[in-house]
């Protein structure tokens, strides 16, 4: 099987399994979607989602966000992990928003990722999941999944980027990096990974069971 056949292949059967993947983590607005991305870092969707409303019902926009002092945050936010590094960036995330953004979040890469605690994943997360921009945000699913299926080298996230977004259609961008995600977690983990069940690897052949 050719690339173009793999790249086929596995289009097809992520549409199969999954044809409407939903966004994983809960928010109402681009402002709330760009906390919570902030907050999965190195932490889980699951985690996430408890805590955040708790959060939003205190401060869902950043008006009210920054009416609240940076320990007040790291105190409601604690149990996802990172909470000084993330509570800082919060706060003065939301100053920037209301100072050079009028109070919204800005549709464009160079000034989310010019933000603090934000890097180019998180950006990407939000551009294709609050705006609908093509993006291909890279987590360690997609990380994975790429050096098993001998699309990418398996030498970083931004190699792993630019070679999905130049194997796959640019309008399956933002679905096709949810239905990887997805079927990453459910059938091919990085731990107990079984064969029998990862169909995809299965049937297009594996590199490697260490990525």
């Amino acid at each position: 099987m050719n690339k173009k056949e793999k790249v086929n292949y596995i289009i097809k059967t992520l549409n199969d399994i999954y044809p409407n993947p939903p966004i994983p983590l809960k928010h109402k607005d681009p402002y709330t979607l760009l906390i919570s991305v902030l907050l999965s870092a190195q932490s889980t969707d699951a985690r996430v989602n408890i805590i955040t409303p708790i959060l939003f019902e205190r401060a869902d926009n950043p008006y009210d966000m920054v009416k609240l002092s940076i320990d007040e945050i790291k105190e409601i936010i604690k149990p996802v992990g990172l909470s000084p590094m993330k509570s800082k960036g919060i706060y003065g995330l939301s100053k920037i928003i209301i100072g050079k953004h009028q109070g919204k979040v800005p549709q464009n890469f160079t000034d989310l990722e010019a933000f603090p605690a934000v890097g180019h994943k998180t950006a990407s997360v939000v551009m294709s999941q609050a705006f609908g921009i093509p993006a291909f945000p890279v987590d360690t699913h997609i990380h994975r999944l790429m050096y098993r299926w001998n699309l990418s080298n398996g030498k970083n996230v931004l190699q792993t980027e630019k070679d999905a977004k130049r194997l796959f259609p640019k309008d399956l961008w933002n679905k096709l990096h949810l239905q990887i995600i997805f079927y990453g977690r459910e059938y091919s983990p990085a731990r107990g990974w079984n064969i029998n069940k990862d169909i995809i690897t299965k049937n297009i052949g594996r590199k490697s069971l260490l990525k």
